[in-house]
């Protein structure tokens, strides 16, 4: 989906002030459309409704004609319903996770940004995918990361050329096992992660380079793919993270060889809701760094709590 090509640059603020846009509004439609289709009976939770779509109805016009340009005859009234397929609210059982630009500063910046769906049963992913249209990847510009549970993750091309289908390529972490070696990404924004704690963990564990900001769960698809050993996201204040924002990326690490947990070492529990309510933060190793960077972490944030 030519989201990018189709997009004006026009963006509304939500009720948390973060922006989303047009992109995001017709990316969920035609992803929900298309799993309604394939999986009728199956649950959708989904970061985005229709609510301030049918208060804008120029707005609205143009994710019609986005939705239409990739699927064909589209109403609003089809659109807004496609959108709203997302309202489900998790839980145990069958459902997708669908995150339809995670990343929205950075898509609108012209940087990182993810597509990410996952399946979700019972509380465990077993199929992710994250399409990184900007991302750069063993000589790859634009790729799409995808794994099912206990097969192993993958990477090819955004687009196969002239319609052949696309070449995949099995990913793996890297075997880095000392610290001052490795390579950690976080958050751009230092609204979504704490990067005063970070850095103090880093010094803790004598990381020499500097972090890999970049937005979206192509912070999971470096790791997944030994371009860093590291992933921290270290909450301010009470904030729980949204399951679409981490089931894609946490699978596909894992899948890769990798080790996901929260930032008490605990396994990351998706079957209570929209949110990952029981789990604090989140941290993705190669594996090998995984119980070095979780002490580091706690001591720094002791220390400059």
């Amino acid at each position: 989906m030519e989201v990018r090509a189709s997009f004006d640059g026009a963006s509304l603020s939500k009720d948390d002030e973060s922006p989303v846009t047009v992109a995001d509004f017709g990316s969920q439609a035609i992803i929900c459309r298309i799993i309604r289709e394939a999986f009728p009976e199956d649950r959708i939770v989904a970061e985005e409704n229709s609510s301030a779509l049918r208060t804008r109805p120029r707005t609205l016009e143009e994710v019609r004609r986005l939705v239409e340009n990739q699927v064909g005859d589209a109403s609003a009234e089809d659109v807004c319903a496609w959108i709203d397929a997302g309202d489900a609210s998790g839980g145990r059982g069958r459902f997708w996770t669908v995150d339809p630009i995670d990343g929205t500063k950075g898509f609108l910046r012209g940087d990182q940004y993810a597509v990410a769906i996952a399946l979700v049963i019972d509380g465990e992913p077993v199929v992710g995918a994250l399409a990184c249209p900007a991302l750069q990847l063993g000589g790859r510009e634009g790729v799409v990361l995808v794994a099912v549970r206990g097969r192993g993750a993958y990477v090819l091309p955004v687009a196969g050329n002239h319609g052949e289908s696309p070449e995949e390529a099995r990913i793996s972490v890297r075997g880095t096992s000392s610290p001052e070696r490795a390579v950690f990404s976080e958050s751009l924004e230092s609204g979504h992660s704490a990067h005063g704690v970070s850095a103090r963990a880093a010094s803790i564990l004598g990381i020499k380079s500097e972090p890999l900001r970049l937005d979206s769960q192509a912070k999971y698809g470096i790791v997944a793919a030994g371009e860093a050993d590291v992933y921290m996201r270290i909450p301010r204040g009470d904030y729980h993270e949204k399951i679409w924002d981490h089931a894609a990326g946490a699978l596909i690490t894992t899948e890769a060889g990798g080790v996901v947990t929260d930032l008490d070492g605990r396994t990351l529990d998706f079957s209570l809701g929209r949110t990952l309510s029981q789990n604090r933060g989140i941290l993705a190793t190669n594996g090998h760094l995984h119980q070095s960077v979780l002490d580091a972490v706690q001591a720094a944030a002791e220390a400059v709590s």
